[in-house]
């Protein structure tokens, strides 16, 4: 029997001997997790990731997520101050190696378009605080990045869609994450609904090439001359799905909320496509997704089944939906669990007989974010530690919210009465390194 398996049985066991429904890390192990999210983060969209995975964990007023109005205030809070500092030093390095100058151009150097404006909601929120009072370089550095996307050095498909590369047309799952939350971010913060409604369209434009409905999920990756992946895979279906949600959630905490009830629709329906695809046609007794979907030879990959079941709580708190929240709930709880089952970690600041995480905090085992068909067995990918943080935050906030869906999720891990969380795990007195 593997060991995951035996895991699962033992958590089955246990929810059923015990009134109380979940194993949660505490905040220093989401800590641990952070920090080597902060020291490994070098390319464009890991350092773009890590940005959104701070703002949802620690500077949640900033975060589109917030149940707050957007634009968030120009006057930083006092408690928001010091959960800030990572997302400036992430601004303040754009400027250091380069941007800021006088002509279209990405936030860093990349053979990808989409990835460098990953970055772009750190800079905007720069801008927006006035940061260092730098004038108007960040306001510089993110109005390039967005006219650059529309310079003839950015391939389009003929009805618009950006490509994800600069070398020819290429659109990939990875992208919605990326570009349309930036373009979304972008436009609410300085006043421009077109800007807002090219966020939406660049999605439709992805998903009417990408969506597979005989699959029920995306393709990865088509066009281009070469490396075009057909295939299902997990982690880009996270992407994807995660995406959408900020986008919806930037519109819908906008000025144009009301005015934008069709495009929310689609962003909504697609994102229950891509769950019902993933939970209802993929999803099996280890809760965890293999590296591409429908491939039963690939690998189990904890990178993926974090940033999708953090898209599932986020789905329930922001579009109302909560059909799959059981499932979120027994992909988290796999992967938070100790081998010795429930309740049996006694230290709260390292990860001792986990099987998805070693001890010194990386998530594992997930797919090489370069090599996407490779399991690195011992994780060491940046992405995996900020899509761990995600799912972290984005049940916390599930949890504040009501915990709808609760009940389901309660029969499913073994009729559960209650959770019993240790103080540590909700107490936000840590940042993000």
């Amino acid at each position: 029997m593997k060991a995951s398996s035996r895991l699962a049985g033992a958590v089955a066991l246990a929810f059923l001997a015990q009134p109380i429904a979940a194993q949660e890390l505490a905040e220093e192990q989401v800590n641990l997790i952070s920090s080597r999210l902060a020291a490994s983060s070098r390319r464009s969209w890991e350092i773009g990731t890590r940005a959104q995975a701070i703002l949802e964990h620690n500077a949640t007023r900033y975060s589109v997520f917030a149940n707050n109005d957007l634009p968030p205030p120009s006057n930083i809070p006092g408690d928001q101050q010091g959960p800030l500092n990572p997302i400036w030093d992430i601004a303040r390095q754009v400027l250091q190696n380069g941007a800021g100058g006088n002509d279209p151009a990405p936030l860093l150097g990349d053979s990808s378009v989409a990835d460098p404006a990953s970055i772009g909601v750190a800079v905007l929120l720069a801008n927006w605080t006035n940061l260092d009072q730098k004038d108007d370089q960040y306001e510089r550095a993110a109005r390039n990045q967005l006219n650059f996307l529309y310079t003839d050095r950015v391939p389009k498909n003929g009805d618009g869609a950006i490509s994800h590369r600069l070398e020819d047309v290429q659109l990939w799952s990875d992208a919605v994450f990326m570009l349309p939350p930036f373009l979304a971010y972008y436009g609410v913060i300085t006043d421009n609904k077109t800007v807002v409604d090219q966020a939406y369209n660049q999605i439709r434009l992805y998903h009417d090439q990408l969506y597979d409905k005989s699959a029920g999920v995306w393709r990865h990756i088509v066009g281009g001359s070469s490396d075009a992946d057909n295939g299902y895979w997990a982690t880009g279906n996270a992407w994807a799905a995660a995406g959408m949600l900020r986008v919806y959630a930037t519109i819908d905490h906008s000025k144009w909320s009301g005015k934008m009830k069709n495009e929310k629709k689609d962003l909504k329906k697609w994102v229950e496509e891509i769950h019902k695809g993933v939970y209802d046609r993929y999803f099996d007794g280890e809760n965890i997704l293999r590296n591409y979907l429908n491939d039963p030879n690939t690998f189990y990959d904890a990178a993926s089944t974090a940033l999708m079941a953090a898209s599932v709580y986020r789905a329930s708190t922001v579009m109302d939906i909560h059909t799959y929240v059981p499932y979120a709930e027994r992909s988290r709880i796999t992967l938070f669990t100790p081998n010795s089952g429930p309740w049996t970690n006694q230290n709260w600041t390292r990860f001792t007989d986990y099987e998805y995480f070693t001890t010194d905090g990386w998530l594992r085992p997930v797919v090489n974010p370069t090599s996407i068909k490779e399991k690195l067995d011992d994780g060491q990918s940046p992405e995996a530690q900020a899509f761990a943080v995600m799912m972290h935050s984005a049940w916390r906030d599930w949890r504040w919210a009501g915990e709808k869906g609760k009940n389901a999720a309660d029969r499913a891990l073994g009729s559960c009465a209650a959770v019993v969380i240790p103080s540590l795990a909700v107490i936000l007195g840590s940042f993000l390194i």
